[in-house]
This record gives C-alpha cells, sequence and structure tokens, in this order.
C-alpha cells in the first residue's frame, strides 16, 4: 500500500574525483552543456559505492577508491536522490589516462578546484554536499 501512494524516486551515485594536486575530474554530456560528474543510476540490488566505481569507469576508463563517507542530496522536485562520494584514482592509476568510455560523454577534464567551469545544477549540488559534510573527529 505504502509504495502505491508514496513518491517514487530514483537513486543515483556521483563521484568527485580529486587528483593530487586537488584538480577534479568532470564531464561534458552529449545532451548538456555545462560539465558534470562521473556518476549514474544504481542497478536493481547494486550498492551506491558499487555503483559509483561502475559508472566512474564505464565513463572515465579509470578505477577510483572512494574517500571518506558520502553525502546524501535530495532533490524533491526532480524526485531524485543522488549519493555522492569524493574519489581519487586508485594505487597506480595516471589521473591522465582518464578517457571517454560512454557515448554519452562528449569530453573530459580536469580543472583546478578554484577554477570550475558553468556546471550542471546535480554537480553544483553534490560539491556543496560534500563541502558541508560533518567531519566527525577520530578517537584516539
Amino acid at each position: 500500500m505504502v509504495r502505491t501512494i508514496a513518491p517514487g524516486y530514483t537513486v543515483g551515485a556521483i563521484c568527485v574525483i580529486e587528483r593530487a594536486d586537488g584538480a577534479l575530474l568532470l564531464a561534458r554530456l552529449s545532451y548538456r552543456n555545462s560539465w558534470g560528474l562521473p556518476g549514474g543510476l544504481l542497478k536493481r540490488g547494486e550498492t551506491p559505492a558499487d555503483a559509483a566505481r561502475r559508472e566512474v569507469r564505464e565513463e572515465t576508463s579509470i578505477d577510483v577508491v572512494l574517500v571518506g563517507d558520502p553525502a546524501v542530496v535530495v532533490d524533491s522536485e526532480g524526485r531524485r536522490v543522488d549519493v555522492v562520494f569524493k574519489a581519487r584514482p586508485a594505487a597506480g592509476v595516471d589521473p591522465d589516462a582518464a578517457r571517454v568510455g560512454s557515448p554519452e560523454i562528449v569530453e573530459l577534464a580536469w580543472f583546478a578546484a578554484d577554477d570550475l567551469p558553468d556546471l550542471q545544477f546535480e554537480a553544483s549540488g553534490a560539491l556543496i554536499a560534500l563541502a558541508r559534510r560533518t567531519v566527525t573527529p577520530s578517537v584516539d
């Protein structure tokens, strides 16, 4: 009964991939003018972390390591939930080896964090969510 009357949402996983020098990897999609972050919808039964790594591999041809806890962005108007991960290229992966691996991606490029191009709404929200994420102090 609840599933019948409750609104449906899609769930996606997005990665903010940071190179050692602080640059971020952005993607320009074929159907949008502004730049976004690698990511996509979860497959049935897939965890957000697995989806994030899969989407990055499919779209950029590189493997990443997820760093820290994700942030969550809920877009009630778009009926979408995005799980946003911070990531870095996996050990032994050359960040400059990132190549377009999906027909929906037109271009990939690294941008300095203080000199980003025009961003898609979802990318801006993801970056803000990660910036706002509360850091829990470690216990010694």
